[in-house]
């Protein structure tokens, strides 16, 4: 018992004086895909752009990127909803640039050659929704992706969810 009152006075000090452990926000993994999109609603016949931002948080380079975007189990379950990826662009210091692919994989080589650290490249999507497509659903998607880094390491994350769109009826 008094071992224990002890050790009990001893934390009270610690945590008054500011000593003792605190926790800390986790660090960033080596890489992260972030997403964000130019509308949460829709019409059929619209279009809303998907941003997809690459960020590199180790001190080597990233020297190749593989990821896929698929759409969520709910965007499948509503065969009504119908849309298509229609262009795609990569931000650069010079402007934007036609990006290689839009398919559901290998959309990581529209990053750009070279990420080094601390830097970000953003690729940006642009999402048609069919003027006949159904109404009051929400298109969504998920990424994987895997990075791989100058010093020969690699990572790879997901699923990323991307935010949801609402398709509306006019």
């Amino acid at each position: 018992m008094r071992r224990l009152g002890l050790t009990t006075v001893l934390a009270l000090l610690l945590a008054v004086f500011g000593l003792a452990p605190s926790a800390s926000a986790a660090d960033p993994g080596p890489a992260d895909l972030a997403f964000a999109t130019d509308a949460a609603t829709t019409t059929p016949g619209g279009t809303v752009q998907l941003s997809m931002t690459l960020t590199n948080n180790k001190s080597y380079d990233v020297l190749f990127v593989y990821q896929t975007i698929q759409p969520t189990w709910l965007t499948t379950q509503r065969p009504d909803l119908k849309y298509s990826f229609t262009g795609c662009t990569l931000a650069t210091a010079a402007g934007s640039t036609p990006c290689a692919a839009t398919g559901p994989a290998d959309l990581g080589t529209n990053y750009g050659a070279t990420v080094p650290p601390g830097q970000s490249r953003t690729v940006t999507l642009t999402l048609q929704i069919a003027a006949d497509s159904g109404c009051n659903g929400n298109i969504g998607f998920y990424s994987y992706y895997y990075a791989e880094f100058s010093d020969a390491t690699s990572t790879s994350g997901g699923p990323v969810f991307t935010p949801e769109t609402r398709v509306l009826c006019a």
